[in-house]
């Protein structure tokens, strides 16, 4: 929640809003996560359930994916924008609370795991693409497969290392 009145943020906000400069750039971006998910799902078909692309709130725009392994233990990975940061992430989440609490207690000593505390919505998160470049959509595609590949597998590897 906001640490002071709302009415007090009100002016900020329409000033961040009134040149329209935002609200192209959220489309833009949200433009670009809904192509990967059509490109993830064309790619991965048969080895992947994707899910439709969620946002709203202009923190995060993502969709899940999700095969037997992971559905079997409860499990989906998310293939993340993070606006804030203006990043790729790769999420891995339980689908409640407690599984998500149980994975995270379970893979402690993982390298993406931070123990010191749980992510809010997730076991952990990896950033994939730091600085994406979203003048070359291509470049772009071709580096989150790339990095989706690798990474996939290698939570994969190490989630089947705890069992």
């Amino acid at each position: 929640m906001l640490g002071k009145n709302i009415n007090a943020c009100i002016p900020a906000y329409k000033k961040a809003l009134a040149s329209g400069e935002i609200q192209k750039t959220y489309q833009s971006l949200v433009g670009i996560v809904q192509t990967l998910r059509s490109e993830f799902h064309k790619t991965y078909k048969g080895e992947f359930s994707i899910a439709n692309v969620l946002h709203g709130y202009i923190d995060f725009t993502y969709f899940y994916l999700q095969n037997d392994y992971l559905k079997k233990n409860k499990l989906k990975l998310a293939l993340v924008l993070n606006h804030q940061k203006v990043c790729f992430e790769i999420w891995l989440l339980g689908q409640t609370k407690d599984v998500q609490k149980g994975y995270w207690e379970k893979l402690k000593g993982v390298q993406w795991l931070n123990e010191e505390s749980m992510p809010e919505w997730s076991i952990f998160e990896i950033v994939m693409l730091a600085d994406p470049d979203f003048e070359n959509p291509e470049k772009l595609s071709e580096s989150i497969h790339g990095l989706f590949r690798a990474l996939s597998k290698e939570i994969f590897d190490t989630l089947k290392a705890y069992e």
